[in-house]
């Protein structure tokens, strides 16, 4: 919760609170995630790692929109949703530089962090395997009749994936209780959607499931928790499926190995000037109430304390020791 949020019960201050909390969540995804691409650059983070710079307004939009119980999957590109989920960031980044303080004990990496007893079950390295998977979960809520939803988050690339209309097909022939998004970041890795997708409007992939599917502004945090709580809603009620597809943009490469030659600078700093979720949301929260200035930079301070930290504890936690190589493999 944010230190010093307006307090008033009345409506306009319980939403300006939210704008604050919305703030903090997001600054702390950004700066979070620079800190990631610097500690990598000097050669701390091995591996993959894919960072979520410039979608934070999808992953605080999404969660913040859950009910208690609610899950919450995706991709290799997690980072984002395992903070918005409410994970230790010394924890998260730990994970990056594959210390036994992170969140998978140094095991897992960028790309597989989890927080079951948060609701996160993870990033997942293999494209669109969180689908089938997301959709188990939400199989397991309706067998269990406990009224929980599963958000289940892909790429506009995974969504031309075989599994994920198989997983369709059954959420839709069952109805289950599962919400799927599709973060629509206009490149699969290298290539924009519209050289390598026949139907570039992804909100009706699931049409011939009977699935019920909207667009959504991904750089607007209140559209996406809107759009994602009616989608919940719908779900909840027995409905079946719902998606949604947020229409967002990442700053970075696909992953930091990627030099991101298929776009212009010019396209970048365009979306970067317009459209930047964290610009936007700032630019809302002073035309409610212009004396909120000190607060957001009482905010920017905190969050920048809270990734210096996290940054000095991945680099002291100590490495996994070698026997941890064959723990955890099997199910005891």
């Amino acid at each position: 919760m944010v230190s010093g949020a307006v307090s008033s019960p009345s409506g306009q201050g319980l939403h300006l609170q939210r704008l604050l909390v919305d703030f903090e969540q997001m600054s702390l995804i950004r700066r979070f995630e620079e800190r990631a691409g610097q500690l990598y650059g000097m050669g701390l983070i091995g591996g993959f790692c894919h960072l979520y710079i410039g979608e934070e307004a999808v992953a605080v939009g999404v969660v913040s929109a859950r009910a208690d119980g609610d899950q919450v999957i995706t991709s290799y590109r997690d980072h984002g949703y395992a903070l918005a989920c409410g994970m230790d960031p010394a924890a998260v980044m730990a994970e990056l530089t594959g210390r036994i303080g992170g969140a998978s004990r140094g095991k897992g990496g960028s790309m597989h962090i989890f927080a079951p007893e948060k609701g996160f079950y993870g990033g997942h390295g293999i494209v669109g395997a969180q689908v089938s998977l997301g959709t188990g979960l939400a199989f397991a809520n309706r067998y269990r009749g406990d009224k929980q939803v599963a958000f289940v988050v892909f790429g506009e690339g995974a969504a031309n994936q075989g599994q994920v209309y198989e997983s369709f097909n059954m959420a839709a022939l069952w109805k289950l209780p599962v919400v799927y998004v599709v973060e629509n970041n206009r490149y699969a890795m290298g290539t924009a959607a519209e050289r390598s997708a026949s139907e570039t409007r992804f909100y009706r992939r699931g049409l011939s499931f009977g699935i019920p599917g909207q667009e959504v502004d991904g750089m607007d945090v209140e559209a996406v928790r809107d759009a994602s709580a009616r989608a919940a809603a719908y779900a909840r009620a027995g409905e079946g499926p719902y998606l949604l597809e947020m229409k967002t943009y990442r700053y970075r490469g696909h992953s930091m190995s990627d030099p991101a030659k298929y776009r212009s600078r010019e396209e970048v700093d365009e979306v970067r000037r317009v459209q930047d979720p964290i610009n936007r949301l700032r630019q809302r929260i002073l035309a409610t109430d212009p004396g909120q200035a000190t607060q957001l930079s009482l905010i920017e301070a905190r969050v920048k304390g809270q990734v210096d930290r996290a940054a000095d504890f991945a680099r002291t936690s100590p490495e996994p020791p070698a026997p941890d190589l064959f723990a955890d493999v099997y199910a005891s």
